[in-house]
């Protein structure tokens, strides 16, 4: 295999996304788009130039013009269409959230063992330069030891028919965006919490529209995340460790937003910004379904940070609900 042929399970608007990198990539071709109805797969196909559509998902899935596979779909569907795709021998980038149970997480895992494919969680961030700067100067230890990692991702929901307002659908702003923070500050600490409290607002949709969440990591470290539906849109990081504080101003979204910052509070001297080279924000994670297809390597984000962060979601969720601390 010198390319590897890319086909899109759903004709939703994330895909956009993903278009132009994967054909920026040159490794990658986008082959093929599916939808539950051939007449919306063939406009879709149309509208961007797809060479083939398919009018079910078991019909891209057969396909031997087909490599590997995007998931797109509502997150209650994202379990059971990545285990299709890996048992028809397709590779699978999926969305976040990557399932909504241990259970799911479970069957997805065993799924990747027994059939030899690669699949990843599409957290698009976590392969930008930015972060991976972060993630080395707490690494080479310029911040001294990390004490408090704060983040927040917000943006104002008022369509009750969305998606995200539908409980059986995984809907909910923790699954949404708090699960961007949450992902941040586990990728900070290098591990799950030994302990969570969360507390949320539900809504008549009957999903949570504002959640946060504490979260004790070993060493008396701490986590502060905040999700919401109900307010103007924000993102932030903030890292703070014995000998410096990072802040973050655009931690999770590409070009179009606030400016992106990355400022460096050294203990007792000036701020520092550090240059943070820009690079479209979901190529990195095609490079590198791209590299662990083509040439073998393991994925930058492994199944097990997806188990931890999946652990600590759920353990949010259900102290929220309890209104008590959960252990994990």
């Amino acid at each position: 295999m010198q390319k590897v042929r890319w086909g899109l399970l759903s004709t939703a608007n994330i895909n956009q996304k993903l278009i132009p990198p994967i054909r920026a990539e040159e490794r990658g071709e986008l082959a093929a788009v599916a939808s539950r109805r051939q007449a919306s797969a063939d406009a879709y196909a149309l509208e961007w130039g797809i060479p083939l559509a398919f009018g079910s998902y078991e019909a891209l899935l057969a396909s031997d013009a087909v490599d590997a596979v995007y998931i797109g779909l509502p997150n209650h569907l994202h379990a059971e269409w990545s285990i299709k795709a890996m048992q028809a021998g397709k590779h699978v980038l999926c969305e976040k959230p990557f399932v909504l149970t241990m259970d799911e997480m479970d069957a997805v895992t065993d799924a990747a063992q027994e059939t030899g494919m690669v699949i990843m969680e599409a957290f698009m961030y976590r392969h930008h330069p930015q972060t991976k700067i972060v993630g080395e100067m707490v690494r080479n230890g310029r911040l001294g030891d990390i004490r408090v990692v704060r983040g927040a991702f917000s943006f104002k929901l008022t369509d009750m028919q969305n998606v995200r307002m539908v409980p059986e659908w995984g809907g909910g702003c923790l699954w949404d965006v708090g699960c961007y923070p949450l992902s941040f500050a586990q990728y900070v600490m290098g591990s799950a919490p030994e302990w969570v409290m969360g507390d949320q607002f539900v809504n008549e949709s009957g999903v949570d529209v504002v959640f946060n969440g504490m979260l004790h990591y070993s060493g008396n470290r701490i986590a502060q995340i905040t999700g919401s539906f109900a307010a103007p849109f924000h993102t932030s990081i903030e890292i703070w460790g014995t000998e410096g504080r990072l802040e973050l101003t655009r931690p999770f979204i590409g070009q179009n937003g606030p400016e992106r910052k990355l400022l460096f509070y050294p203990l007792d001297s000036a701020a520092e910004e550090i240059v943070v080279p820009e690079k479209e924000l979901y190529l990195g994670e095609i490079e590198d379904m791209h590299a662990a297809i083509l040439e073998g390597k393991p994925t930058y984000l492994t199944l097990a940070e997806t188990r931890n962060h999946m652990r600590t979601l759920l353990a949010l969720y259900e102290s929220a609900a309890n209104g008590e601390v959960v252990e994990l």
